[in-house]
């Protein structure tokens, strides 16, 4: 039995630090969102676990294979998989490619393996491996808080074009964090979004009141270290984005915009940085 899974990048909306909490994390609330931007991930049956990629990672820090064991270890399945990964979705980029694969491994498998599990029992194991994890499992829209473990899915009419762009350049998660705690070392965020009003705005496309409402707490840091990141951000709205942000981490840039033509007018003069151009899921 060989079958593959397609595993989603997503982009922020906005992203809060909320407060840092004893064990060196940091609560936050963010609005996660997944786009047609995917790594394939291909299983079949083998007598142990194995991962292929074309990107070395070790084994400790691989995502994918770290979802696979602790599922086999608590389920005590016996034998195993191949999984091999063919990467579309950029690495150390704040698309959540890492996370989104290790949530589809455990879909997978959960399928290979006919575990059965739903979907309460496999967002357990996800939290263990990372904050991003769970948000793939209940996606493609939903609110996040605490470290990551509290999902709520959230449901609009919209969908929306978006132009991905990374400078070549790789931001560390942790990191950036680390940074922030520096330059906050009260923290923290000034006032929590207002999440019926951030849907009823993006139900409307009110991109004024996006504009007003929203901010990623992590840009300024990362700008301040690659100001790269704010030169592409003003690109984009020189270039015609209704909204533009920095998602996660970072250090990919997005911009939203009204239809597939007005997006591809920014392409040629972001050359040759790395773009894409997706719709939301």
């Amino acid at each position: 039995m060989t079958f593959s899974l397609y595993a989603p990048a997503k982009i922020n909306w906005f992203l809060n630090i909320i407060s840092k909490r004893k064990d060196g994390y940091h609560d936050i609330m963010s609005s996660m969102h997944s786009i047609n931007l995917y790594d394939t991930l291909i299983f079949q049956h083998s007598d142990s676990l194995h991962v292929d990629s074309e990107i070395e990672i070790p084994l400790t820090e691989n995502l994918v294979y770290r979802a696979a064991f602790n599922l086999k270890q608590k389920y005590s399945y016996k034998k195993g998989a191949t999984i091999t990964i063919r990467k579309k979705i950029p690495v150390a980029a704040g698309l959540g490619g890492g996370s989104s694969d290790a949530a589809y491994t455990l879909l997978g498998l959960n399928m290979l393996w006919d575990l059965r599990l739903d979907k309460k029992e496999l967002s357990s194991i996800a939290f263990e491996i990372g904050s991003d994890v769970s948000f793939f499992l209940n996606g493609p829209l939903a609110l996040v808080k605490g470290k990551g473990e509290v999902v709520c899915p959230l449901s609009i009419e919209s969908s929306f074009m978006v132009v991905l762009v990374k400078p070549p350049i790789s931001v560390s998660t942790a990191w950036a964090y680390n940074k922030f705690d520096e330059a906050n070392p009260s923290i923290l965020t000034k006032s929590p979004i207002d999440i019926k009003l951030f849907c009823q705005a993006l139900n409307k496309q009110d991109f004024t009141t996006l504009n007003i409402m929203l901010r990623n707490d992590l840009e300024k840091i990362v700008i301040d270290s690659y100001p790269v990141v704010g030169e592409l951000k003003n690109k984009m709205v020189e270039n015609g984005a209704l909204y533009t942000a920095m998602s996660g981490s970072g250090p990919t840039v997005f911009g939203i915009f009204k239809n597939k033509a007005e997006a591809k007018k920014i392409l040629d003069t972001i050359k040759p940085y790395w773009c894409y151009l997706a719709n939301t899921m």
